[in-house]
């Protein structure tokens, strides 16, 4: 054995330039450490604390106001005047407003079907209501498929309207433009918005349109959604989870203390007057709902979230899907905050803590802080620290804050509490992708307009997922292989080694567990376990 020693193997001249450069590196890396890379960790160190700080205590604020709001406040029909519209033997239908239905779609093959069956379904007087289907379809079959739907509704007696355009001009937020622009629209009060795969209730309508016409000062009245796929993989429920916080604190802090937050885009009624007074649907965002409630709030209108009408509708069930959603709703807000800041310093109509709580709360702190700050101090700054023992990270800051933070944001969804530690692997790692697509929002750069509708899987869901197991996986470089996430991760295993063999911090398992996710998300394997209820 003697023979084959390393001497035999690697030749003197390869050790010995391995060891000259090994050596090297560590002289170079203690002479930049102390004048160059503890001061900048420092800093770094310092900018996540004090975000970590704003995160907190909006979440804390969130949740007094919650608890507060849940055992002191008034519910929705007691803070505004609501009585069920009826039917008068004198003026007959006429007490009734005329209500515009909106159904934006573009290529929804699957679930076309869906929305319109379930609009179609509202209970509402026949000569009161009419369906408008915005097809933005360049699919000839789809679009057929969507007229042949309408005209089937048109005979059964249903006031339904097939409108398409020779153009896509300005997405989502162009179709419910032009939609407007029609004759038949001029005569409605109210337009309630749909999304391809939302399926409201009957009731959906009398529970919404009397909060608008017994209180005049209101713009908008949103819903709540609950998804029909959320047990179907892993990756849905963590989506959930989030999904869920917002909509039970985020969404009803805002109608509570200020009557504004951001409309979700679908599942909502406004009032037309308020729409046309904020100035119309604008396409200069990839969040034109956000821009509508923006503009509108400050214009003085005030909005209602009824977080017990509920409706239906469909997560992202593939990563790929999942990532274009998460990119357009993190760019957007970023970059309306941007072109409004200004706008919102210099209004007159709302109060000096509304402008606070809009810039300050609803955009700075959740919009654009919450990204930065995940990603960048648990996956830049905090796995530094291993390779830089120079600079300590506060317990409180990296055990207790986090530890609260994450407690209060799993209220929303008791029933997955025991997948906590994957809803924090799962968002600490989309935080990469988030980060990235808030700083173009904040930058204007690259991809800021960039608007990829949603693939919905509708009644083919559990079909297509019993096929995808069969399917041979592609691999192509950006979109089923990520390099940002397969870099972070390999950054993150090495600060992890590191820390295993010579580090004091003892974050190795978190940082082995948390690389492992960034693999996983690099190689785009996300969403392909079912979890156990």
């Amino acid at each position: 054995m003697d023979r084959f020693s390393s001497t035999t193997l690697l030749p003197d001249t390869f050790v010995g330039t391995r060891d000259d450069v090994t050596e090297q590196f560590m002289i170079i890396w203690g002479q930049m450490k102390a004048p160059l890379i503890v001061p900048l960790l420092r800093i770094a160190l310092f900018l996540c604390l004090l975000m970590s700080l704003m995160l907190f205590i909006e979440r804390v604020y969130m949740s007094i106001v919650i608890v507060l709001v849940k055992i002191f406040g008034k519910k929705p029909e007691k803070r505004y005047k609501w009585e069920p519209l009826k039917d008068d033997l004198e003026l007959g239908n006429s007490v009734y407003p005329t209500v515009l239905v909106q159904i934006p779609m573009y290529n929804e093959k699957e679930v076309y079907q869906l929305s319109i069956g379930a609009a179609c379904g509202l209970s509402w007087p026949s000569d009161r209501i009419i369906i408008q289907v915005l097809d933005d379809s360049t699919d000839p079959i789809v679009k057929n498929l969507v007229e042949m739907e309408c005209q089937r509704w048109a005979s059964k007696g249903i006031n339904i309207k097939y409108e398409i355009r020779d153009n896509r001009n300005g997405y989502k937020a162009g179709a419910l433009k032009q939609g407007l622009k029609h004759a038949y629209a001029k005569q409605c009060d109210y337009v309630a918005i749909f999304d391809a795969d939302f399926q409201p209730e009957p009731n959906f309508l009398q529970r919404t349109i009397s909060f608008l016409v017994h209180n005049p000062e209101l713009a908008l009245v949103q819903a709540r959604w609950v998804f029909v796929n959320a047990d179907e993989c892993l990756m849905t429920r963590m989506q959930e989870m989030s999904l869920d916080y917002h909509f039970t604190v985020e969404q009803e802090v805002g109608s509570a203390t200020h009557a504004f937050f951001g409309f979700n885009g679908t599942a909502g009624v406004w009032r037309i007057a308020a729409i046309d007074e904020a100035g119309g649907w604008k396409d200069r965002t990839t969040v034109e709902d956000m821009d509508l409630a923006v503009r509108a709030s400050l214009k003085g209108w005030k909005f209602l979230y009824l977080g017990t009408l509920m409706v239906k509708n469909e997560l992202p069930s593939t990563f790929k899907a999942f990532r274009y959603q998460q990119h357009r709703w993190s760019c957007g807000p970023a970059n309306l905050f941007r072109k409004m800041v200004s706008e919102i310093v210099r209004n007159k109509k709302v109060s000096f803590w509304k402008k606070v709580y809009v810039i300050y709360s609803f955009f700075m702190v959740r919009k654009i802080v919450a990204h930065i700050v995940t990603f960048v101090f648990y996956c830049i700054v905090l796995p530094a620290t291993v390779l830089v023992p120079e600079v300590e990270v506060p317990k409180w800051a990296s055990v207790y804050i986090p530890l609260i933070i994450t407690i209060l944001n799993a209220v929303g969804t008791p029933r997955s509490l025991h997948l906590l530690v994957f809803w924090i692997l799962f968002e600490n790692g989309m935080s990469l992708h988030r980060t990235k697509a808030t700083l173009i929002g904040l930058l204007e750069a690259g991809r800021v307009n960039e608007w990829v509708v949603t693939e919905k899987l509708g009644d083919a869901l559990k079909l297509k997922s019993a096929i995808k197991a069969f399917k041979r996986p592609r691999f192509r470089i950006g979109e089923r292989i990520h390099l940002l996430e397969l870099g972070t991760g390999a950054y993150l295993f090495f600060c992890g080694c590191y820390d295993l063999a010579f580090g004091k911090n003892h974050y190795f398992v978190y940082l082995f567990i948390q690389a492992v996710t960034f693999f996983i998300m690099g190689f785009g394997y996300v969403g392909t376990f079912v979890p156990h209820s």
